[in-house]
Formats: structure tokens, sequence, C-alpha cells
């Protein structure tokens, strides 16, 4: 793979064929100076639909790793779309991709955030970029600013200068300078400087996802192990309304297809909003578990997550994603959403039981949804 890297440039949407080890039509190809406006055989639509066929799209995603990520490489895999996946894990961290496309359609690149010849070489042959890069909590070589403001804007910048005709963005529904979390602030400043830098971007601001690797309901529902839950104002002043996460991928897939949707700003957000209590109260009720909610006051959370946070392993609470899961979501009527994408937003309760199943004791492992009783819902 690093010598695929190597070689020169390629024509604009270059996809490599599929052929033995080692073998690649990148030392043949014209300078990237002469790559403008052309059109490769190679990326021309054909076949049948589906992961054996060509789809047209070479398309380079960042952040592919994550929860998100895997679903949005799956679906790229399936309509037989190249996709080029730089990486700064361990390479056996990202061998579950490998089956998601055909034989040769998964390229894997290590790269580095930091060095711009480095995303230079990751999108130059691509006619999609998707920016799925973030994380939850701050390391000392990453903090919020790098994963969601300089990291974006450096590959908004790359991709306008290698001439890519598609950047689609992920950002948050309550992304906003007056916010509390410094993970939502960030977003905000990195969604202004995405646009600055490539006006056609495609910004999709989902609120929190949910399906089943999610650091959301497995993470309330993991939280019967500390007694209880503790909510802030017990849950009862904040209203969410989580979106799933195949909807978001699907959004995704839309958005590269519709040439109206560039320079656009999509809000995804679930059908239905809850009050933060009544959420978590229908987690533990699909989980079969008692819910013991109670009251934590701010300052009290936060030092409890503090602990965490100095502890030398991933922190499963962080002072700023308690500011996170306690902030209303925002709406935007004047944003397009899923529907505008073609697409029908999933509720909780329909997907509630794949993420939930796993908490449930082995005697009520396969009771029917239905004996759960259904969340209450806020009024849009």
């Amino acid at each position: 793979m690093a010598a695929v890297a190597r070689c020169s440039r390629a024509p604009r949407g270059l996809l490599l064929p599929r052929a033995g080890p080692g073998i690649s039509v990148l030392a043949a190809a014209p300078s990237v100076l002469h790559q403008h406006r052309q059109v490769h055989h190679a990326v021309i639509p054909r076949g049948r639909s589906g992961r054996s066929s060509v789809s047209g799209i070479v398309a380079t995603v960042f952040g592919a790793t994550g929860f998100l990520g895997r679903y949005v490489v799956n679906r790229l895999g399936r309509i037989g779309s190249q996709v080029i996946i730089p990486y700064r894990c361990d390479q056996y961290d990202l061998m579950y991709l490998r089956p998601m496309g055909d034989l040769g359609q998964l390229l894997f690149l290590e790269w580095d955030s930091k060095d711009k010849d480095s995303i230079r070489r990751a999108v130059e042959h691509s006619n999609v970029v998707i920016n799925l890069v973030g994380k939850e909590w701050e390391t000392k070589n990453f903090n919020f600013e790098d994963e969601f403001v300089n990291i974006p804007k450096s590959i908004a910048q790359i991709t306008r200068e290698a001439g890519v005709e598609t950047l689609v963005h992920i950002s948050h529904l309550n992304a906003s300078m007056k916010s509390p979390s410094k993970y939502l602030r960030s977003k905000a400043v990195g969604e202004k400087a995405v646009r600055e830098e490539f006006p056609n971007a495609i910004i999709l601001k989902p609120s929190e996802m949910f399906g089943r690797e999610d650091r959301f309901l497995n993470h309330y529902a993991n939280m019967r192990w500390f007694g209880g839950v503790p909510l802030i104002s017990l849950g009862k002043k904040t209203v969410k309304q989580p979106v799933y996460v195949v909807d978001v991928a699907k959004a995704i897939m839309n958005a590269i297809q519709d040439p109206d949707a560039k320079g656009k700003t999509y809000a995804l957000a679930g059908p239905k909003r809850y009050l933060l209590y009544d959420m978590v109260e229908y987690i533990y009720a699909v989980s079969f578990r008692t819910f013991v909610p109670y009251p934590l006051p701010r300052p009290l959370y936060h030092l409890v997550a503090r602990f965490f946070e100095i502890n030398p392993f991933e922190p499963w609470l962080t002072r700023d994603k308690v500011d996170r899961f306690h902030t209303t979501d925002m709406k935007f009527p004047d944003l397009p959403g899923l529907e505008d994408l073609g697409i029908q937003p999933t509720s909780l309760e329909e997907k509630a039981i794949e993420v939930l199943r796993r908490h449930r004791r082995y005697r009520w492992l396969d009771a029917e949804l239905e004996e759960a009783k259904p969340a209450k819902t806020y009024p849009m």
C-alpha cells in the first residue's frame, strides 16, 4: 500500500484497477498538471449495482475507523466504490473494514494528520472526500482544536487545491460558540473554517447518534454498574432527539450523489424528542434492568468525571461529555434535514433493541420489545 502512495499522481478520479498484489496503473499515469477535467475510463459507472460493479465514486474517508465510519465505508463498498482509508491506528484495528468492499477496492494508507503532504497523497486520486475525524476526549497529542478545527481546515484546503469535486464534513447539531462544552464550541469553529476553505462543502449536523457500537445508549445502560444513573436536574431540563447512525450514513451517500446538495448545511435528527429522564428510563425498560435515577449537581458530576479523566486508560466519562449529554438538542427549522435527502428518519423505539439486547439478563434475552413501555415523547 505504501508503494501505491509513493507513485506519481494520476488523473482526477482515477480508479485503481483490480489487479494482483503490487500491480498498479499509477506509475504510467500522466502528471497532475494534466488531470483537470479528464475522465479516466475506470471511473465511468458500469455493471449492475453491487459491490462487484463500478459506481464511479472514488472516496477518501478520513476517520473511517470510528463509529460512523464503518457504516459509511460499508455503504460505499456495497455499491462498487473505491475507498481510500487513511488511518492513524494500528493496522489490526481496521481489519473489520476489509470485507466491506470487493477485492482491491479498499486501499489503506497510513497518514499523519499534521503533515499536509500526507493529506495530499490521500485525496489526490479521489473525486469525493469525507471527513469523519473526531474524538470524545482530548489527549496530550490532540486536543479538540486539533481534531475539529485544524485537521478539518487542512483537509478542506488541500481538497480544494487538489480539485476534488465533493467534500462532506460532519459537525454536530449542537455546535455553538455559546455551548458549555468545548467539544461543541470546537465543532462550531471547525464548521466555519471548512466553509471558508471549501465554500461548496456539504456540512451535516447530526444529533447524538445511536447504534450497536455507540457511546450514547450503551453509556447510560452501563451506568447500572455504579448503583444508578446520575442526572443533572434529574434529566428533566434536557431534551434529546437522537438519530440512528445508519440514517446518517445514508444521508452522506445521498448527499454525495445529489448535485444540489453542494454548499448546503443539513440538520440531521431523529423523528422524536425526549426528555433525557424519559429516554434513559426507556433504555432500562428495554434492557429489563432496574432504573435508579438520582440528581447530581454539575460541580459534583464534574468531580466524578475528573477521576475518570486522570486514569491511564480510555476515559469512560469526561467533564465535557457531562456537559454535552446535558445540552438540549437545538431545532433548525430553516435547514434541510433527512427528509430532504430522501430518508425517512428511524425512531429510537424501532432500533433500541439492537443496541440494548446485550444488556439484558439471560432470562429476558428473547423477550419481545412490545413488553417494554414506549418512551414518553416531548412536544416537537
